[in-house]
């Protein structure tokens, strides 16, 4: 690509006319092309002083500028070749380019949403939860929380993992592509990586492994139940917090 057309691409990824991934067919589709200029911008730009208001940066890339309807508390930052949606809310937090970031969301106080990320519409990232970015390599999918999913505070969700829609993760969840997500609401236990069902409850868990010096306890997570689907997405989400003992975060 051409520097022209590499501007041309992440201009349209700040306006949120292009996505780096996005869902086909229930899939969820990688945009290398869009990946790639985010990369290529990064090789030509220079870093250079940047002044918003009394805040001074050095950076290669400027502050995104918010749009009507899109809430930032100082000091929250995004950066340009990010997407706010409408009615975003962003608290001292931190959103990277490349990333989406759904209608009505709320990104928490010292929330991060890393490069190019993908977060759904009514999304509730509540305070110090971190999900990762995934830049390289270009073909690589990015985290995805879809439509309606609460991620309680201090979870940590990286390496391309999928959260289903209204989804719920207690705090201090962490999900990388290789922890498994046991689902135990049935007889026998069902094993996923690098997704979380729709609609699941999500909390922290072990179970034993052995090692040449013993049997130690690795970190798992548990799928203990489902969001109710008759109620509300407020109601649905107070009622399995309450009914699962998670606090909310």
């Amino acid at each position: 690509m051409t520097p022209e057309q590499v501007e041309e691409v992440v201009a349209a990824l700040d306006r949120g006319e292009r996505r780096v991934a996005e869902k086909r067919d229930g899939e969820w589709v990688v945009d290398v092309e869009a990946k790639q200029a985010i990369l290529e911008y990064f090789r030509i730009r220079k870093v250079e002083p940047l002044e918003v208001g009394a805040f001074q940066f050095q950076d290669k890339v400027p502050l995104k500028r918010a749009a009507p309807g899109v809430r930032i508390v100082p000091p929250g930052v995004a950066r340009y070749g990010s997407y706010l949606a409408e009615g975003v809310v962003l608290m001292p937090g931190y959103v990277n380019i490349g990333a989406w970031v759904g209608a009505r969301t709320m990104v928490d106080t010292w929330a991060t949403v890393g490069s190019c990320a993908q977060i759904g519409a009514d999304v509730h990232l509540a305070g110090g939860v971190g999900i990762g970015g995934v830049l390289e390599p270009a073909q690589a999918r990015p985290v995805i929380v879809e439509d309606g999913a609460f991620i309680g505070s201090r979870c940590i969700v990286t390496e391309g993992v999928v959260v289903g829609e209204r989804a719920v993760l207690a705090p201090n969840v962490s999900l990388t592509a290789s922890v498994p997500i046991i689902d135990v609401t049935g007889p026998e236990p069902v094993e996923h990586r690098g997704y979380v069902p729709p609609g699941s409850v999500v909390l922290p868990g072990t179970r034993p492994k052995e090692f040449p010096a013993g049997t130690f306890q690795v970190a798992c997570a548990l799928i203990v139940g489902k969001r109710s689907e008759r109620t509300d997405l407020k109601t649905s989400l107070n009622d399995v917090l309450r009914e699962f003992e998670i606090g909310a975060g």
